[in-house]
């Protein structure tokens, strides 16, 4: 017996990357969505995935950019490049605030990842990624409110084998990966898999050290130990360093109406003006930086019984992060941002899957214990009281501690009611328990001392709050599935996903520190979807297509207030579908094309107009061409791909200070292996068209806060050379 990652043959592909047949691929899609092993074409579930090889082809080396080919799904950047979540079909979190959970659920090898910093980390040695769209509350044990992406990594293997990775690219990108596992002893096996990326700084500072270098590396350990045939233990350990500095943002003065971007006027309040246009320069007098480490401990346990599997997953990880920004963008020393984490975060699965020639079950437990012991605040130019002349303030400090703990009992049941009729129904019933407390201190920085998140040195506590809260929810799933003929399945479904309620941690808090203020309601999403997945032309085409419409209650809505991050509670509606065509028209070429539509209104309760969710384009499309031919003795392989996102809002004001009108970023590749295919070269342009777009906007315009727009750009083209050597 081995663990369902090693018996899974291949996924669902979006072309066939590494194979020259997509015929080949059509009859081995298996994937573990629904925690068993089924054909992508048999689950009635809206599904996206990427096999390891496909994401080397892309050029994919971090968690956020699977998204840019399925449709519908997009990368949320609250800080840059510093934390990210995923935005699918307008369900979305761009709260940087970190003890705040995204609605879209990330896992890697079954574990939760609560922390948005702890997203960001690199892809290497990978076995495959899905992207399930939709609510999926039932059979995942937290926050998968409007889907979840989960990556799985490669496991420990029968031989001998591995791989070594070399990339140069611009500004000086030396990059390097590999991995090697194999046998250990009869039943023991081992597989350690590193990664290190560096850059130079891409980002000119005109007054001080560039910004936005990279700097990560990571290492994973595995062990899997087999004593018998129907018992197995994979023991793995997780790392990763970060170190850059960071936090730019271009200023654009807006000192018009509330929302006007104002980019010729010279910022009175700070004494500034930005007019190169250059996107990608600034003067900042605050070197940000980000400082993350993360690490993880996990063991997954299988156990075969005559009448079920038994599968246990215990995972211990922790997150630490120091995070400082320029916010004024600006040489005036006025304003730096910064974020404090120390998350430690313990959970625990048991799951029992079974079934007959007709049913198939899954039931189980889910326990999790996160601490978050936190705190965001702000430097500003120390001033002096004249009478004392001593240091009036320099500074806001907000420590707080979150803590959640949260229990679900799930299950779920698929009964074949005829050869071609299936009907699927589960439930999770989840109670999660709640504390937040909070300060907020004006502080006087002193050398040798704590400076951010507990400054001692507090000059005066403008409040304090202490809260707790227990919220139980019910997340279900009742589907049905028809298998139309033997290329055909339409499938219908209703799901509901719940997140349950949090607390706010503010700079500036308003003068209240009640629960009104600080505490937000649980959200819960009913969808109703309609899809079908079919295969043409003997397997050599590959239409799936769904229509979903959402009733999203109390939907838990990130708005910027002043420079405070808030969320807030509205209810919402959301219509739309996506539609994607696989095709291999002819041998050795194969195309992509994807489309989706989104449709989503707002409503805050206040008696004013509609809005829309932040990151929810109402089109996405993407589209990916390869051709892979013989040449001399090996196969040479032209790559283009592109995405387009219409214009979307970072802000439910929807004004022009927070509106992205749109924009299409393109990726060129070409690519030769070698006919033992044990090694490979690869020429890669990343953003081919120098696309200026933004990824995210901060409007600190409001009430003349600062009289200016924080504005964060993707990056800027960007070409290597990749060599991978196999063995």
């Amino acid at each position: 017996m081995k663990i369902a990652s090693q018996r899974v043959l291949s996924v669902l592909c979006f072309v066939s990357l590494s194979c020259s047949s997509y015929a080949a691929i059509m009859e081995e899609v298996v994937v573990t969505a629904q925690k068993r092993e089924q054909n992508a074409q048999e689950v009635g579930i809206a599904i996206n995935a990427l096999t390891g090889d496909q994401m080397d082809q892309l050029g994919y080396t971090n968690a956020q950019q699977v998204t840019a080919m399925a449709a519908g799904v997009s990368t949320v950047q609250p800080n840059g490049e510093s934390n990210y979540s995923i935005a699918i079909r307008g369900v979305a979190n761009s709260d940087f605030t970190t003890n705040v959970e995204s609605p879209v659920a990330v896992y890697l090898d079954d574990v939760y990842i609560s922390q948005m910093s702890g997203t960001g980390f690199m892809l290497f040695d990978m076995d495959r990624v899905e992207i399930l769209k939709g609510p999926q509350g039932t059979l995942y044990g937290r926050n998968a409110t409007g889907g979840l992406a989960h990556f799985i990594t490669k496991k420990p293997s029968d031989e001998l084998e591995g791989y070594g990775r070399v990339t140069l690219g611009r500004f000086n990108q030396f990059k390097v990966e590999g991995a090697v596992g194999g046998p250990l002893s009869d039943n023991l096996k081992g597989r350690v898999s590193f990664a290190s990326n560096k850059h130079d700084p891409y980002i000119n500072n005109r007054i001080g050290k560039d910004l936005n270098n990279g700097n990560e590396q990571s290492l994973r350990l595995q062990l899997l130990w087999e004593p018998s045939d129907n018992f197995d233990a994979l023991f793995n350990y997780r790392m990763m360093d970060q170190n850059i500095d960071t936090g730019f943002f271009e200023h654009v003065t807006s000192l018009g109406e509330p929302g006007e971007l104002t980019p010729d006027l010279e910022n009175y309040i700070l004494g500034y003006i930005d007019t190169d246009n250059d996107i990608y320069a600034g003067d900042y007098d605050e070197i940000g930086f980000n400082d993350l480490e993360i690490r993880g401990y996990s063991a997954t346990m299988n156990w075969d019984t005559e009448n079920f599997t038994f599968t246990s997953i215990s995972d211990y990880s922790t997150v630490t992060r120091e995070y400082i920004e320029d916010s004024d963008a600006s040489p005036a020393p006025v304003f730096s941002f910064y974020l404090s984490t120390d998350a430690e975060q313990f959970s625990q699965e048991f799951r029992f899957t079974g079934g007959s020639d007709n049913t198939n079950w899954v039931a189980g437990l889910y326990y999790m214990d996160l601490e978050v012991n936190d705190g965001n605040g702000g430097e500003s130019e120390p001033f002096f009281d004249p009478v004392s002349d001593t240091p009036a303030l320099s500074g806001i400090d907000n420590p707080y501690t979150t803590t959640s703990e949260s229990i679900s009992v799930y299950g779920q049941v698929e009964y074949d009611l005829s050869d071609s009729l299936s009907v699927v129904a589960g439930l999770r019933w989840i109670s999660e328990d709640k504390t937040h407390s909070y300060q907020n201190n004006l502080v006087d920085y002193i050398d040798g001392s704590k400076r951010h998140n507990g400054n001692p040195n507090v000059w005066f506590q403008i409040g304090t709050y202490d809260g707790a809260r227990k919220d139980k929810k019910m997340a279900g799933r009742l589907g049905l599935n028809w298998d139309y003929s033997d290329d055909v399945l339409i499938y219908m479904s209703f799901n509901r996903g719940v997140k349950a309620g949090g607390y706010n941690a503010m700079i500036f808090p308003p003068a209240e520190y009640t629960d009104e203020v600080f505490s937000y309601d649980p959200e819960q999403l009913d969808a109703i979807e309609i899809g079908f997945k079919s295969r043409l032309s003997g397997g050599l085409a590959q239409i799936n297509a769904t229509y979903y419409s959402y009733d999203y209650k109390n939907q838990q809505v990130f708005q910027l207030i002043g420079i405070d991050s808030y969320v807030l509670n509205a209810d919402s509606e959301a219509s739309g579908g996506e539609i994607e065509l696989i095709t291999s028209p002819v041998e050795g070429l194969e195309i992509m094309l994807g489309a989706a539509y989104n449709d989503v209104d707002v409503d805050l309760g206040f008696g004013g107009p509609m809005t829309t969710t932040v990151n929810s384009p109402k089109w996405n499309q993407n589209m990916l061409i390869r051709y892979e031919f013989d040449l001399m003795g090996g196969k040479l392989a032209i790559q283009y791909d592109a995405h387009h996102r219409s214009e979307h809002y970072f802000s439910i004001t929807q004004f022009p200070a927070v509106t992205e009108d749109g924009y299409t970023l393109q990726n060129a590749a070409v690519s030769f292996t070698n006919s033992s295919e044990k090694w490979d070269v690869r020429a890669y342009v990343h953003n081919l068209g120098g696309e200026e777009y933004l990824v995210q906007t901060f409007d600190l315009s409001t009430e003349a806060v600062i009289g200016m727009t924080e504005q964060y750009y993707g990056r800027p083209r960007w070409a290597g050379l990749t060599l991978t050597v196999s063995f």
